[in-house]
């Protein structure tokens, strides 16, 4: 990479944010060393309200960052405390605020609808202190349960007992509660998951610029777990995760090779998720009229009533909008589609 400016880079995912002052400062140095951002056209950074200083947040921007995305996920000091989280709602404001005075461009701020001790009037609240707090854009996930947490493991050991997290019909329910609330406080709908305020948030570069024909080739290291290129975040320890590699289960030091057919389909789910298929896209890039490839895949959508066809016009509806990610594997290899997750 010695050379080469980066046009996006993204800290994160994870909590990058509990790096020091100090040590912020001299991960950017060594990195200057072999390639910066100094013309990139945005530079994204994960924090973890608990994590913050006001000196920390300005270390932040001055490195070059101009997005920030908080990780509030609630405003329920109960919840937040059940679910593991290292912060408390003071912190939120104040974090906030902070944020506010150093001055970036734009903030984003998380939720997590479904958390463990989630009520219909907690979220309630939760959305409701979030449109206060008037963040540029807002990203709203559903709680899930990776197969192999405390949470789902716990389950597994006390028989056929029912996860303690919300079933998917009531967050889905709270995540389309929550965006109509902010769609009244003026934000528009900008994917499956976030919303924006359009009169002062210039979209989401990276994501936008891959449907204008340039082709990006991503180049990431995550705060949460990668060695020698293979991500080892959904394994249970580091000891197993090395024996598995010992044991020739994971490639080490080696190209996962991806496909044209696949890279097709990697971008046809991004673009889902934004709610939108630009058809001729694909067929300007990859010879590709996906409607008729994938003609199973999006008729059974259509029947369903998760998407809508008409011509090179393809829709993500609402319902569809908010179980997108239990779409995409209609579309996928046949030998991928029984992957397990959650």
């Amino acid at each position: 990479m010695r050379g080469r400016q980066f046009e996006f880079v993204y800290f994160g995912g994870g909590t990058p944010s509990y790096l020091s002052n100090e040590q912020l400062k001299r991960l950017i140095a060594r990195i200057n060393e072999h390639w910066n951002w100094e013309a990139a056209r945005e530079v994204t950074f994960e924090c973890e309200p608990g994590t913050l200083k006001q000196s920390k947040l300005q270390t932040i921007k001055d490195i070059g960052v101009t997005r920030l995305s908080l990780g509030v996920e609630h405003f329920d000091d109960e919840i937040l405390s059940t679910n593991g989280r290292a912060h408390k709602s003071p912190e939120i404001f104040r974090a906030y605020q902070w944020a506010r005075e150093v001055g970036f461009p734009q903030i984003n701020i998380d939720l997590i609808a479904g958390m463990l001790g989630e009520t219909d009037d907690k979220w309630k609240m939760a959305v409701h202190k979030a449109i206060e707090l008037d963040p540029d854009s807002v990203t709203i996930y559903q709680m899930e349960v990776p197969f192999n947490t405390k949470i789902a493991k716990e389950t597994r050991e006390h028989g056929d007992v029912a996860t303690p997290i919300a079933g998917w019909d009531q967050k889905r329910a709270w995540v389309d509660w929550a965006f109509s609330e902010f769609e009244k406080a003026g934000y528009a709908v900008s994917s499956a998951y976030t919303l924006v305020k359009p009169q002062r948030h210039a979209g989401f570069v990276y994501r936008d610029s891959l449907w204008r024909g340039a082709d990006l080739v991503g180049t990431g290291v995550a705060s949460f777990g990668h060695f020698q290129g293979v991500h080892y975040q959904n394994v249970d320890t580091w000891e197993q995760y090395t024996e598995a590699l010992q044991r020739g289960e994971l490639p080490l030091n080696r190209a996962l090779p991806i496909t044209p057919h696949q890279r097709l389909i990697r971008e046809m789910s991004l673009q889902l998720k934004t709610g939108h298929i630009d058809a001729g896209y694909f067929r300007n890039k990859f010879g590709v009229e996906i409607v008729q490839e994938f003609k199973e895949a999006y008729d059974s959508l259509a029947r369903d009533g998760f998407v809508t066809l008409a011509g090179d016009d393809v829709r993500v509806t609402r319902p569809g909008l908010l179980r997108v990610d239990t779409l995409l594997p209609r579309f996928f290899e046949p030998e991928h589609r029984g992957i397990r997750y959650t």
